[in-house]
């Protein structure tokens, strides 16, 4: 193993001793493992020092930024002063900004036309999504029967390797929605949270998101043609705060789009239909790109907290206003806000899926290479900003 890469499979299990769940998978060399779990931690102070001196000898590229990325992590880990700004683009390598109000309200002004009818835009927005929910009893069996026809429609975009596949579980009181856990030996296990209940159109994006062609897709894909085949072990490694993680968002939250947009779209949107939901897929898709600029209500919302000093209620607030978000969502968006694994991670989805989108423009080819290749985020950024 090359010692850069031994290096920084240490540094970065030696970071998840500290914060559980920042490390997102690990299927590397187990004695690695073994050995930091056997060890007392490490102090954050002297992990500031590790990633310091590692950064000193390794080439630019991507192993470089995912150093960087735990160099900041861990500042933050030793409590550095730190403008949360600059945490969140140490960790990420894009910058969070205040996304103007006016962008969220010309969203709001698209949705009036989508969503005809009396009360606020929220009401409608909210009446809407009530109307074409999944019956609770039946979102199991439909995230089931939808990951199985998204699996098929893959191999349509990608070559799967043998032997990948996911396993399903119904979870309850976590901060997020759904989680892919991936385990290593192309499997993944898929959390699904149902406390909030899901519209037809959610759960569609949620399946697609996690599975094919999101999380599990990008995973084994990797695992195939970058450890397997390669020998690049550093992609054993997924860790939270890292650009890593901004493109692996990127690539999940654009999944969903080229999917129910494509051909294979009808036969997902049959399967939330037969379970009994309402559902329009043209009508639907067309209200999430309306509503999508909205999404960046909840960067400013981190801004809010970690900048503005503004109170939890307020947050809430403003995230149910701008997001067209119920009170339970606003609060459930609040609590992944101030979670220690995610109060810097809100930027990667938007930031994610605007990046991979620009870089993709349509090409099933480039989409393809963000599934099997170790890309840069600055890569994306560049043309990004060039456009």
């Amino acid at each position: 193993m090359d010692e850069h890469v031994e290096r920084y499979l240490r540094l970065g299990l030696r970071v998840g001793r500290h914060v559980d769940g920042i490390v997102d998978a690990y299927y590397g060399p187990p004695h690695l493992a073994d050995e930091v779990d056997a060890a007392p931690p490490v102090e954050p102070r002297e992990l500031v020092g590790e990633a310091e001196s590692l950064l000193g000898v390794v080439e630019d590229g991507w192993l470089r930024d995912q150093v960087a990325g735990l160099h900041t992590y861990a500042r933050v880990l030793a409590g550095a002063a730190m403008p949360y700004a600059d945490e969140v683009e140490g960790c990420y390598g894009v910058r969070p900004s205040h996304t103007d109000e006016s962008v969220f309200a010309a969203a709001h002004e698209r949705l009036e036309e989508l969503l005809p009818g009396e009360g606020s835009i929220g009401e409608r927005f909210q009446r809407w999504e009530e109307s074409t929910r999944v019956p609770p009893e039946r979102v199991e069996d439909v995230l089931a029967a939808v990951i199985e026809e998204a699996r098929a429609q893959t191999r349509a975009l990608v070559e799967l390797p043998e032997g990948e596949g996911v396993d399903l579980e119904i979870v309850h009181d976590k901060p997020w929605l759904a989680y892919c856990a991936y385990q290593g030996r192309l499997r993944s296990r898929i959390e699904v949270n149902v406390d909030l209940p899901q519209s037809a159109i959610a759960v569609l994006h949620l399946a697609l998101h996690e599975t094919y062609a999101g999380h599990h897709t990008e995973a084994c894909v990797k695992e195939q043609h970058l450890v397997r085949e390669r020998g690049v072990l550093e992609q054993t490694l997924f860790m939270v705060p890292t650009p890593q993680s901004l493109l692996a968002e990127g690539i999940a939250e654009l999944a969903p789009e080229l999917l129910l947009a494509g051909e294979g779209g009808a036969a997902l949107a049959a399967i939330v239909r037969d379970a009994g939901a309402e559902f329009d897929l043209a009508h639907s898709l067309a209200i999430g790109r309306a509503r999508e600029p909205c999404g960046w209500a909840g960067v400013n919302a981190a801004l809010m907290l970690y900048e503005a000093d503004a109170t939890d209620a307020e947050a809430q607030a403003y995230i149910e206003r701008w997001s067209l978000a119920r009170p339970e969502e606003g609060e459930h968006a609040v609590r992944f806000l101030r979670e220690p694994t995610s109060r810097s991670y809100v930027l990667t989805y938007s930031a994610g899926l605007e990046l991979c989108r620009a870089y993709v423009g349509g090409d099933v080819a480039r989409f393809r290479r963000l599934l099997t290749d170790q890309v840069r985020v600055r890569d994306l950024v560049a043309p990004a900003q060039n456009a």
